[in-house]
């Protein structure tokens, strides 16, 4: 890395070309709970220290791989599906900081900056340099499926078109890379390996998803059916004024008020929310306050995208709800 960067140098081109390179996350000695995370010891001295003061010294990023699939096929007893696949989830709240998560891919980005917190290295900038989901796997290979794929890589990128940056670096500005381009058919190893494309090598997608905050107005996660997971409707038009089996989304007030402005600009604006009722003077405008303001638009966007799975997460910024919310005189409505 260093006699690279000395022959960017030379060239005048180390302004422009940064060098780094990626880490996986079994370099960390501990992931959990987040706020616990570590580095190896014995990696410390010898390469995390000499490679995070590069990184500094030159202004360049630290590279991480974070694949949640791993750490959900080896937990699937502890870890939900849905908190993998950044699905509606109560959350996991971090024991050492009291902040919660609502996807172990946010818990593992975390994990790697207070590692680097730890050693004093809170001012390097972290890359995603490598994640994805298998759309294929072994027997063995829990939750390797194409619609767990799909749902990973379509929310992920929701997730960072729409979302902030994370519970502990909440004004962190992401940059993920996805794992791969194209199914790796002649790769040795488990059957997953040869399955992270979103292409097949003929060229076929493997599954369909948005790349853009316009594809992302009429993406849906699109769940199997599984019974006690479905929306409930109150009828084409209608707003269903029983409260039975009826959920509401809301604002995560602990997301910090950036990434609620973020998420409310987007549920108003492309998001195509119904947000008339929380303009001044409206029967909604008061409580005047950020949470209550986006809660109604949260809800405006999840009720009209027929309660789907993934439409109130808005990076972790939203949650699902099962009693009427209460902001002042405020009646939020359960369909349109």
């Amino acid at each position: 890395m260093k006699n690279i960067h000395q022959a960017l140098v030379k060239s005048n081109l180390h302004s422009d070309i940064k060098i780094s390179s990626p880490i996986a996350l079994s370099a960390l000695q501990n992931s959990y709970p987040s706020s616990a995370g570590s580095f190896r010891p014995e990696l410390i001295e010898p390469v995390f220290k000499p490679m995070l003061n590069f990184l500094r010294q030159t202004g360049s990023f630290l590279m991480v791989n974070a694949y949640p699939f791993f750490a959900y096929e080896s937990n699937t007893d502890v870890i939900s599906l849905d908190y993998a696949l950044f699905r509606e989830n109560p959350g996991v709240v971090d024991a050492g900081n009291g902040l919660r998560y609502f996807s172990l891919f946010d818990a593992q980005v975390d994990a790697v900056f207070a590692a680097m917190s730890a050693l004093k290295y809170d001012d390097i900038r972290l890359v995603v340099t490598e994640t994805g989901w298998p759309s294929k796997g072994d027997e063995n290979e829990i939750g390797a499926s194409a619609e767990n794929a799909a749902a990973y890589n379509g929310n992920l990128v929701r997730r960072i078109l729409t979302g902030g940056g994370t519970p502990l670096r909440p004004k962190a500005d992401l940059t993920v890379y996805l794992f791969a381009l194209f199914n790796e058919n002649n790769k040795v190893g488990p059957t997953s390996e040869r399955n992270y494309g979103l292409f097949y090598p003929t060229e076929e997608k493997v599954y369909d998803i948005p790349f853009t905050v316009e594809g992302l107005k009429n993406y849906h996660d699109r769940r199997s059916p599984v019974a006690g997971n479905q929306p409930v409707n109150g009828g084409k038009g209608g707003v269903s004024k029983s409260t039975t089996g009826n959920t509401w989304c809301v604002a995560n007030g602990e997301a910090g008020k950036e990434k609620l402005q973020a998420a409310l600009d987007f549920a108003c604006g492309e998001g195509g929310a119904d947000c008339h009722s929380i303009q001044p003077g409206a029967t909604c405008y008061d409580p005047n306050t950020l949470e209550a303001h986006a809660s109604f638009a949260f809800n405006s966007y999840y009720q009209k995208n027929g309660r789907h799975m993934g439409t109130c997460y808005f990076g972790g910024a939203a949650y699902v709800v099962t009693q009427p919310p209460k902001y002042g005189d405020c009646e939020f409505p359960t369909g349109y």
